[in-house]
């Protein structure tokens, strides 16, 4: 998970608060304290900590809690917005025709982000191309077709031809009938005359309405300094911030840039090319601090399962019929959303430590395995477990390359479930809800 560590000290302080059985000065000094010690461990700036405090304390100790509202749940919701309020407005880019530039220095993963982003307009049903107009990095061209081609868009690009000018003017001619198009300029290892000049160049030919700034979140505050800069020089427009996944100064970073003129618009949070999240304050505060995200989990839901898919489950788990062939297609469902630890971040409770417990690694390896061991099942077995004896436990090893136990594991899980699912059944509330989604609500029933 992003900032774990972060969001696990921040859910240590909120823990404080709720179980404290008298909300008065003493504690909420200690809480301030605790806030302080969480974000500058997260490199985030002293002024904006000391800032931020200073407004949870005045606020939790002049503000009236508000009706049906007890004096923790207050200091909750006040800390929780003095958070959301460091990370800056929110901002999304509007899914219409435009064209992109991505800009930065060499090494902070612009041309992957100029991959993810390609990938996300082109899941939103967008046409998208690609323009490849570094001219200085060796091999830049052959990285950013290779990854076009795995996300499905388009990609413009002559490795032989040294002038950038000269490959966007024809690009921009080549995707004249694109939606989207995103222009990967090159970089340098610092922002020197000549990196500005080319870029301002290639923005005059190409009128981008967004010049995105990629960078990476390890530096810390230095991000802040740096978006200032290149907006300065150039007028950036929005950031992407990679690397999130994997550095504690990630908390610098996004409170530094915040603080530009330069809105973030997305974070990288893995290597894959669809761990590119829409960065939206209120949301990321909320994942961090356990409360869940279940919009962004619902969004997660219709781009991976169609809304057929869904309704088909959802009318046999109410007619009671539940397979092996059900579960195989509900693991299918849930593997296709992403990494079990990213959705169990979206759901309110289950954040770093109850993630831990459960051993998400374990679970998602589980899976795997019992994918493997119904991919060597009959369909009639999968039809009626019940046929599944000794002789063919042995066989659907075999064939799997599992052991007998690790079968037999499987059906204790499928047994499991299916009790699970009978008892829901009995559950006249849910059932009535999923009633009336199937009736025409669709997905939006399930928010």
């Amino acid at each position: 998970m992003v900032l774990e560590g972060l969001g696990q000290s921040l859910k240590d302080v909120l823990k404080k608060v709720a179980r404290s059985s008298n909300v008065d000065e003493k504690l909420i000094k200690e809480v301030s304290k605790d806030i302080q010690r969480a974000l500058l461990q997260a490199d985030v700036n002293v002024k904006m900590v000391l800032e931020l405090t200073k407004e949870v304390e005045r606020r939790a100790l002049s503000e009236k809690p508000s009706a049906g509202k007890s004096g923790r749940e207050h200091v909750i919701k006040i800390i929780y917005d003095e958070l959301v309020k460091i990370l800056g407005e929110q901002r999304t880019l509007p899914l219409g025709k435009q064209v992109i530039m991505m800009v930065g220095l060499y090494g902070q993963g612009k041309t992957t982000s100029a991959g993810k982003l390609g990938r996300y307009f082109h899941k939103k049903g967008l046409k998208v191309g690609l323009i490849a107009a570094d001219v200085h990095r060796p091999a830049a061209y052959d990285q950013l077709k290779q990854i076009g081609d795995k996300v499905g868009v388009q990609v413009y690009g002559s490795p032989a031809e040294r002038s950038a000018l000269k490959i966007v003017e024809a690009g921009m001619r080549e995707f004249s009938n694109l939606d989207v198009v995103i222009i990967d300029t090159s970089g340098r290892h610092a922002l020197e005359d000549d990196l500005i000049d080319e870029i301002k160049a290639v923005a005059k030919i190409a009128n981008p309405s967004e010049r995105i700034l990629v960078l990476d979140a390890s530096v810390g505050q230095q991000a802040g300094p740096q978006a200032q800069a290149f907006h300065d020089a150039v007028g950036v427009t929005s950031v992407i911030l990679t690397k999130m996944d994997g550095t504690a100064k990630g908390g610098g970073a996004l409170s530094a840039v915040s603080r530009t003129k330069a809105p973030i618009v997305f974070i990288g949070v893995g290597e894959h090319l669809e761990d590119l999240d829409p960065f939206i304050p209120s949301r990321f505060i909320s994942r961090l601090l356990g409360m869940g995200d279940l919009q962004s989990l619902m969004e997660t839901a219709k781009e991976s399962i169609t809304e057929e898919q869904a309704l088909e489950t959802t009318k046999k788990i109410m007619s009671g019929r539940f397979s092996l062939k059900e579960m195989y297609e509900q693991m299918e469902m849930l593997t296709s959303m992403g990494p079990l630890k990213k959705l169990m971040s979206m759901l309110p409770g289950m954040g770093g430590g109850l993630q831990d417990k459960v051993n998400l690694e374990e679970t998602q390896e589980r899976l795997r395995r019992f994918r493997i061991i119904m991919d060597s099942m009959t369909d009639e077995e999968m039809e009626n477990p019940k046929l599944i004896k000794s002789s063919r436990v042995t066989r659907i090893a075999r064939g799997s390359g599992m052991d007998t136990k690790q079968v037999r594991e499987l059906l204790q899980q499928y047994n499991t479930s299916k009790k699970a699912v009978r008892g829901f059944m009995g559950n006249r509330k849910l059932r009535k809800q999923l009633m009336k989604q199937m009736q025409g609500g669709g997905l939006e029933g399930l928010q």
